[in-house]
């Protein structure tokens, strides 16, 4: 009896331990972006494949820029009514489709400081 006992045990901890690097698999996977939150930015995301889950931090002087999450139509008008962030080192975690961020201050959205992210 005590042999099956144990089986029955070793076989529910490897049970376990394969649903956990299933459920795991997703979040082990994700990748970091450093972007370069700057006049360049709407070009910064070409060429470059993301995921959903995948995390961008915006590294920037935060006495003369600041991140807005913004959706489609605030990004072609330049205008947020999202939270500002200004941290100068600000994380986002991508949802599944496009995302889209915004310098806010008067003028640099015009100038390219505005990206769109379209993660899987």
């Amino acid at each position: 009896m005590a042999q099956g006992r144990g089986s029955a045990t070793q076989g529910l901890a490897l049970g376990l331990l394969v649903v956990c690097l299933l459920l795991g698999a997703d979040v082990a996977g994700a990748a970091t972006y450093n972007v370069d939150w700057s006049f360049a930015a709407d070009s910064w995301s070409g060429g470059k494949s993301f995921h959903a889950g995948d995390v961008l931090v915006f590294n920037y002087n935060p006495s003369v820029h600041n991140v807005v999450a913004v959706d489609a139509g605030g990004y072609s008008s330049c205008q947020g009514s999202g939270p500002t962030y200004s941290s100068g080192s600000d994380r986002f975690t991508l949802g599944a489709g496009t995302s889209y961020f915004i310098c806010s201050l008067r003028g640099h959205c015009g100038q390219g400081m505005k990206m769109a992210v379209n993660a899987n």
